[in-house]
């Protein structure tokens, strides 16, 4: 290209095309701000047992993020503790949101659960691990619908819907179906008029589309599950002729800004992120559970079955390196399947499993989780009396659920028995932030972390951009490289 003259030395050059500028707020849809009232379309996922702190809300909310509380797991005394916190600490301020966990084998938690933000007020629920609609969290979508005289619908609370299968994606695009709207409607936990609207409206207007990541997850890779679930968006939403927009976000993968900016350019409204704020110093994981996953890989992930659908064969993926718990946890799925009760177990296999991850005799693991069950619900006592099989799964279930704990308490001696969830994104993030001041676990902090992968995805899609416009861009234009933010 040849220039035109100078001043000072310094070339006229011609101004060929010009690229507006591009934020980290601009990215995903615009919609998930103004519905919301964030400034990014960035959500902190709600891990469960409490990982995701009060505090870990709290600072994701002031600083224009939306962050979930996590509250699976916990009693409902505990989550009210929690969401009294919040609102305490947040007031009215947008941002923030609980986990709701669908809980097959605890109904009567789940609907509690719901209950209570109800009648809280949170304004938002993470839905996680719905294989089905429930009343629960039907009844939370629809409370509050309102109707404009000049004919907009209003929503008071909103669904997040974690999915990861067009079958169950589709049944919270659709609207609620008439048989528990009516359910709802004959016990009067929703009005008349939330009932008519309710055939206007999708369940959720946010989708989570969850790929590979830690916890439960189907392991699909997100350039395959997000446009088939945007197409299913697109097709369900013309035919019920919805008047609001519905995001789909991205989950799953998310621990770098390339892998942000991917997300963005698949269609996504918005990215959520996990396994990297588990490793966040606000997270409730020990500091030596953060330090082990700062030193994940890539690879170190493994399947793991999950304590809450053990009898269903559900996995979740959990970090391997440092831990034995992946491991075990399959050796007392497998002893589970083989046999129809303890007594019927090898006395080798047996020993081995008293021994090394019980630690205690199987007739003292019962006699513990018996003491659990009656407090929590008497029902799975008698069911276990009834069934040997079932009191097997509980006592195995009872190591899967206390390894977690032994995590966030830190419990020195039961470290080769951590279970962390974690996914791939962990290993992505650890290199990405090698050589820089977020490799020090204790200098990771979520709006750290946060600002560094927005900003980083706008740095990336401007770069492909102007190599979309023909202009020979430097691979250093994609290696955004983590900065302190003020």
């Amino acid at each position: 290209m040849v220039h035109t003259g100078a001043t000072n030395g310094v070339p006229h050059w011609p101004l060929i095309a010009s690229l507006p500028p591009l934020y980290p707020e601009w990215l995903g849809d615009r919609s998930f701000g103004a519905v919301h009232g964030v400034r990014f379309p960035y959500v902190s996922g709600a891990m469960a047992n409490g990982i995701a702190t009060v505090r870990l809300v709290s600072e994701m909310a002031r600083a224009g993020f939306l962050g979930f509380f996590g509250a699976a797991g916990l009693s409902v005394p505990r989550i009210t503790q929690a969401v009294d916190e919040l609102r305490s600490t947040l007031g009215d301020a947008p941002g923030w949101g609980c986990n709701l966990i669908h809980s097959p084998h605890e109904p009567d938690v789940e609907a509690a659960t719901a209950d209570l933000y109800i009648r809280a007020g949170v304004p938002r629920v993470s839905a996680a691990a719905y294989m089905a609609l429930t009343l629960p969290i039907v009844r939370f979508a629809l409370s509050g619908l309102t109707q404009s005289p000049d004919g907009p619908i209003h929503r008071t609370r909103h669904v997040f819907a974690k999915v990861s299968r067009p079958e169950t994606a589709r049944a919270f695009l659709a609207p609620a179906p008439a048989s528990i709207v009516d359910a709802l409607l004959a016990s009067g936990q929703i009005t008349a008029e939330e009932a008519r609207l309710a055939a206007h409206v999708p369940v959720a207007e946010d989708l989570i589309v969850e790929s590979d990541s830690g916890g439960h997850t189907d392991n699909r890779p997100l350039s395959a599950l997000l446009p088939t679930l945007l197409a299913l968006r697109d097709e369900i939403a013309a035919e019920q002729q919805y008047q609001r927009p519905i995001r789909l976000g991205a989950a799953g993968g998310i621990g770098t800004p390339s892998a942000a900016a991917a997300a963005f350019a698949l269609g996504a409204s918005f990215v959520l992120t996990g396994s990297v704020n588990q490793g966040c110093v606000e997270s409730g994981l020990d500091q030596s559970g953060r330090h082990m996953l700062a030193e994940a890989g890539l690879a170190d992930v493994i399947m793991a079955p999950a304590a809450d659908m053990f009898e269903m064969g559900v996995e979740v993926q959990v970090l391997r390196r440092g831990t034995m718990f992946g491991v075990r946890a399959k050796k007392l799925y497998e002893l589970y399947r083989g046999h129809a009760s303890l007594d019927a177990i090898p006395a080798a296999e047996r020993s081995k499993v008293e021994a090394t991850m019980l630690r205690a005799t199987f007739e003292q693991a019962w006699e513990s989780t018996r003491a659990f069950w009656a407090d929590r619900d008497p029902r799975e006592i008698a069911r276990a009396d009834a069934d040997p099989k079932h009191k097997m799964a509980l006592v195995f279930r009872s190591y899967l659920g206390q390894s977690s704990r032994w995590a966030i308490a830190g419990t020195a001696d039961r470290r080769a028995d951590f279970q962390i969830w974690c996914g791939p994104a962990m290993g992505a993030f650890n290199r990405w932030t090698k050589g820089s001041f977020l490799q020090d676990p204790e200098r990771r902090t979520v709006v750290q972390v946060a600002r560094n992968i927005m900003e980083g995805a706008a740095v990336v899609t401007r770069a492909q951009q102007l190599r979309t416009c023909g202009v020979c861009v430097p691979p250093s234009s994609f290696d955004f490289r983590p900065r302190p933010l003020a």
